[in-house]
């Protein structure tokens, strides 16, 4: 299907930060969800937490799993809508880069830890890994992507930290928080698929790890209309195939939702490129309604899935040995491998190294500094 015009054509890619030949075979985007693909901190999502660590079983989702069905869910979108597939995936699969051992509890202690020295978040610190963190090349640090994939990685963004950035690449990926522009359709579509794609993976892993009952997430209205849907066409339908066939009828009416939606919103303000759709409103979204449902779900989900007791007592868990791991390494750098040890900023080098860490990796860390066990479970 060819691109539509509102579409990122990558033959008009605002080009990347170090100057290269054109692939003989391959578009800008793809080039850069191969990139993705091959770097050491994509590997590495396999094993950091979703909302499960990742020592409490082995089906539930990881940081890559989540990166897979966002690309997928996306790709899906994409293509309907005349975007640029390749670069909606490459976004999906950068993402999460930047994110800590045990997930937003990791974050969070992290954050805290730094506040004094300009705090952590792992939006932006995704784009530090694509930018700087990874090397992989003999003429750059970073995987020097293109602008437009880097654009959707830094998906939310502090003035502060917009004014900085601006700064250090006046007109970058910055500019548009401060100009309060939109981004790319195939980046807006990403920040969509990520929150239709973890909505229902954690029900799914919710109700695997019986922290919820399908009961429970019935009283979600939009969940319990596929529900009783699926029910009436296959009365016999029970567990966890009852679950599975709910889910996937929830996420076919949201993606349905959103081209329909979105697609309405392409016809009423009819942009004709790609700076049309950075200064029109959000264009890519989910109908009045499917957004309300959407956030019943969500909050459900805060309340009995994330704030759980039994998740909340892993997660202050987890908060404790990100906090002993910083404490360690600010006390012994030495601790740390040189290139992280002798950096003259070493309270970022300390957040680039644990940032960077596996959960399993972190927790043997812990064990190794403290000498302390953090959790009962085996790793």
């Amino acid at each position: 299907m060819p691109l539509a015009p509102y579409a990122s054509d990558p033959a008009r890619s605002r080009g990347r930060r170090h100057p290269q030949p054109p692939a003989p075979t391959r578009s800008e985007y793809q080039r850069d969800r191969d990139r993705i693909v091959h770097s050491t901190a994509f590997r590495r999502l396999v094993y950091k937490t979703q909302v499960f660590l990742n020592h409490e079983g082995d089906l539930y989702r990881t940081r890559l799993t989540h990166s897979l069905e966002v690309a997928q869910l996306g790709r899906s979108v994409a293509r309907t809508l005349g975007l640029d597939e390749d670069l909606v995936e490459a976004i999906a699969l950068a993402h999460d880069l930047g994110h800590t051992p045990f997930g937003h509890a990791g974050q969070d202690a992290l954050n805290e830890a730094l506040r004094d020295h300009g705090g952590f978040e792992h939006n932006l610190q995704s784009l530090r890994v694509v930018d700087q963190l990874e090397q992989r090349y003999p003429d750059y640090d970073g995987l020097n992507l293109t602008f437009e994939t880097r654009e959707g990685v830094l998906k939310h963004c502090s003035p502060a930290n917009a004014r900085r950035l601006e700064a250090l690449e006046p007109g970058g990926v910055a500019r548009r928080f401060i100009e309060s522009t939109q981004p790319s359709l195939e980046a807006q579509l990403t920040n969509l698929a990520d929150e239709i794609a973890y909505n229902a993976h954690d029900i799914d892993d919710g109700v695997r790890s019986g922290l919820l009952s399908i009961e429970q997430v019935c009283a979600v209205p939009l969940f319990a209309r596929f529900h009783d849907a699926a029910l009436a066409e296959h009365p016999r339908l029970a567990g966890r195939r009852l679950l599975f066939e709910a889910i996937r009828r929830m996420l076919t009416q949201q993606i349905y939702d959103v081209i329909d939606a979105t697609r309405a919103r392409l016809d009423r303000y009819a942009p004709q490129s790609v700076e049309d759709v950075r200064l029109a409103p959000p264009l890519l979204c989910f109908s009045d309604a499917m957004r309300d449902e959407s956030r019943q779900l969500k909050s459900f989900l805060m309340r009995h899935l994330y704030r759980h007791p039994r998740v909340m007592q892993s997660m202050s868990r987890a908060q404790d040995v990100v906090h002993a791991l910083v404490a360690a390494y600010l006390d012994r750098p030495s601790e740390m491998p040189p290139d992280f040890a002798q950096r003259p900023d070493l309270h970022r080098a300390v957040a680039d190294y644990i940032a960077g860490m596996t959960d399993r990796f972190a927790l043997r860390e812990h064990a190794r500094l403290t000498g302390a066990p953090a959790f009962d479970s085996p790793l």
